[in-house]
């Protein structure tokens, strides 16, 4: 997928709040309109919620058969919802809520030595099992490409060495990008006060 414009990264942002006001709140949101051609292109994407900085839900799609705009409305009412790590969100957390989105390339089988932290995401499977992690969880945990491919098999819970040992190696990119480094955060700030800026 070509890279995106700040309006449609905005235009994204704006799909994934109105799906956690209709799931929390219960109540319809007109969508945006109209959505950017780009918008209606398929790719994986992953959306990532915090509350006071601390995860508080991240779900998405390797692959996608859905236009982007329709997958991350899915994926942020999955993360608000549908993370079985924590309980679902509440009405009352909405306002404090950063939303971040991660729009995913195809995927490269790659060896261990090509991986390069801060820019690869990762997928590691073994049979039936899969584990991915987004390219930001390893420089927001200081990890080096060993670590990073330990964890990934851990989160598909194949032995923390599985890389060596005949499991799977794919990688990615993602275009990573949240309401705060685009100001969308005066969204929150209307749904908490009633008001704008």
């Amino acid at each position: 997928m070509l890279p995106l414009t700040e309006g449609e990264k905005r235009v994204l942002l704006r799909f994934a709040r109105s799906a956690l006001q209709e799931v929390l709140l219960v109540r319809p949101v007109p969508m945006v309109r109209p959505i950017p051609e780009m918008l209606h292109q398929r790719a994986g994407c992953f959306v990532t919620l915090r509350a006071a900085g601390i995860l508080r839900g991240c779900v998405g799609r390797i692959h996608n058969i859905l236009p982007l705009h329709q997958a991350v409305r899915d994926c942020a009412a999955g993360a608000a919802l549908a993370d079985p790590r924590f309980p679902p969100l509440q009405a009352d957390e909405l306002a404090d809520l950063h939303i971040e989105i991660s729009v995913l390339s195809s995927l490269t089988e790659v060896t261990p030595e090509q991986i390069e932290i801060g820019r690869h995401g990762l997928l590691v499977s073994q049979g039936s099992r899969r584990g991915l992690l987004l390219p930001q969880v390893a420089v927001e945990w200081n990890w080096d490409r060993v670590r990073f491919l330990q964890e990934t098999c851990l989160k598909a819970g194949l032995p923390r060495d599985a890389w060596l040992s005949g499991a799977r190696i794919e990688a990615f990119t993602a275009q990573i990008f949240g309401e705060r480094s685009l100001n969308e955060n005066a969204l929150a700030r209307v749904e908490k006060t009633g008001t704008s800026d």
